[in-house]
């Protein structure tokens, strides 16, 4: 089921996810619904709290080199952590909770995770190039962060400007 997405200036948006305990039916069902919201939306990232769930699990599917995305590529990550970082990219960045706004992000190149999947099995693997980058943007989001708030303080003053003027 396709569920609304959360778009900024919303407060839930802003705040903190609490870790997933119960890898239940239910939980299956939320990570199904995300994973159509997704795909409808035309993301490669989703949380949970962006669909209004304080719950600590996010979704990814990286496109291949022609922008298709594959149900096998999904990774369904829950109660992430990121163990280990190198280097230095940047990349323009787009979210659902942001429409038609992209912006230059700088992150890590490389990371090392801990994560579980949907029936808590535990995780660890490295990413590196845009699936590092979406870990982070969406592992942002469980800790009530917003893409925006890692770029210069004179390109938010002009997005939250800009923002303004949309509504």
């Amino acid at each position: 089921m396709v569920l609304d997405v959360l778009t900024y200036p919303d407060k839930k948006l802003k705040m903190k996810s609490k870790e997933v305990e119960s890898f239940d039916e239910k939980l299956h069902s939320l990570l199904d619904d995300m994973n159509d919201t997704m795909v409808d939306k035309n993301g490669i990232g989703l949380a949970a709290v962006q669909i209004g769930v304080l719950k600590r699990l996010f979704i990814i599917n990286i496109p291949d080199e022609k922008g298709d995305q594959y149900p096998e590529n999904l990774i369904e990550v829950i109660n992430p952590r990121i163990i280990e970082s190198r280097g230095e990219t940047t990349y323009e960045e787009g979210c659902l909770s942001l429409p038609q706004y992209y912006e230059d992000v700088k992150r890590a190149d490389e990371i090392v995770v801990e994560y579980m999947d949907r029936d808590g099995n535990l995780h660890k693997t490295e990413l590196h190039g845009l699936g590092a980058i979406a870990f982070q943007h969406e592992l942002d989001h469980l800790n009530g962060k917003l893409f925006f708030e890692r770029i210069s303080y004179l390109k938010r003053k002009k997005f939250e400007k800009d923002w303004k003027k949309r509504k």
